[in-house]
């Protein structure tokens, strides 16, 4: 077997469509969440995007997830509004909650929309990226299962709490784009690594002890993440503080927090214009991303970059050559369409 797969784009969307409408989610629902995965995996954050699939059945399978839950609007306050996912996959009840903070921002200046009840919503940084597209300025912040352990302690407590931050450029398919983990990696960093059998580098991960572990196995089963920084002399407080925001702003705000089981989001979209001129504000950015990508470089061979870069130049190399999936990936996802139903669709995708 090849130890690697290159799987199209589009069939990449098929397969996960396949599943979600076996589940029973409406095609609708079953479209958003596989295209927000799929361009996921597409940009190279290959920790959000199809590989959360065999957790998405897990959730599904012990009833913490609703395929056929629609998400309503709890609470609408001008330029604030909460929406209830009613356990939905994370994906749906966010991309209704940062399409109506967009319009929100369009009529307001500003649109601000929390989610409540919810699941896991993939990568942050795909609800930011659409508000850049739509010329705005968003945050997008999700608080998640509790994996961090905080600074000095033993025990997970927060989750990886992830911040996304974008801003739109002349070119709407290069935003700034910022996309990170509190935790020093997201989990599913632990899961590639577990998958591909290498070891994890000191400061991803703790062990019972709160001392750096470093086998990829073993922490994937144990679930205990650190702050960003990795320690406290290397600023692990800061992460675990910014953490701390997130959970307070997606959990304690929206109310998903009280049980203790659910997913809450939240997002923040600024439209420029209700600050300043379009053109003002675009020409400054301009003058400021020029002033990043000019500062001489300490390696001629590696330019100073501006955060979406990465995953634009990913972006392009995927589309044309496709998707990798590791044969330990493809045979979950085998595994997710066994016990679902679904066709699987992955026989034919090119070796590489």
């Amino acid at each position: 077997m090849p130890s690697t797969i290159l799987v199209p784009a589009e069939t990449l969307h098929r397969q996960l469509t396949a599943v979600f409408t076996t589940w029973g989610m409406a095609p609708d629902h079953a479209n958003t969440a596989a295209t927000i995965m799929v361009d996921t995996d597409l940009t190279g954050i290959d920790s959000h995007g199809v590989g959360m699939l065999p957790h998405y059945q897990r959730l599904f399978r012990e009833g913490r997830l609703d395929p056929r839950a629609t998400p309503t609007i709890a609470r609408d306050h001008g330029p604030g509004i909460l929406i209830d996912g009613h356990a939905a996959i994370g994906h749906v009840p966010a991309h209704l909650a940062v399409t109506t903070a967009i319009e929100k921002a369009r009529e307001f200046g500003i649109g601000v929309a929390a989610v409540t009840n919810s699941n896991h919503y993939g990568a942050a940084g795909w609800y930011a990226r659409l508000a850049a597209e739509q010329g705005m300025i968003a945050l997008s912040l999700t608080n998640a299962s509790h994996l961090m352990v905080p600074t000095h302690g033993t025990q997970p407590a927060l989750g990886t709490n992830p911040i996304a931050f974008s801003a739109p450029t002349r070119d709407p398919a290069r935003p700034v784009l910022l996309d990170m983990a509190t935790t020093t990696v997201a989990y599913g960093k632990v899961s590639i690594a577990r998958r591909a059998g290498k070891p994890l580098p000191p400061g991803w991960a703790l062990d019972e002890n709160g001392e750096p572990e470093l086998d990829s196995a073993r922490a994937s089963d144990a679930r205990r993440l650190a702050p960003l920084g990795g320690t406290r002399e290397q600023g692990a407080h800061k992460g675990y503080g910014l953490a701390l925001m997130v959970e307070i702003l997606c959990a304690t705000l929206t109310g998903a927090g009280d049980a203790g089981l659910r997913t809450g989001h939240f997002f923040l979209v600024l439209n420029p214009t209700a600050f300043r001129d379009r053109e003002g504000f675009q020409a400054d950015l301009d003058d400021l991303l020029a002033r990043l990508r000019d500062n001489p470089p300490a390696d001629p061979a590696a330019p100073v970059l501006i955060p979406g870069d990465p995953e634009h130049d990913t972006t392009v190399e995927r589309r044309r050559d496709g998707i990798p999936m590791v044969q330990t990936l493809v045979e979950e996802v085998r595994a997710v369409c066994e016990e679902s139903g679904a066709e699987f669709l992955f026989g034919a995708s090119k070796a590489h």
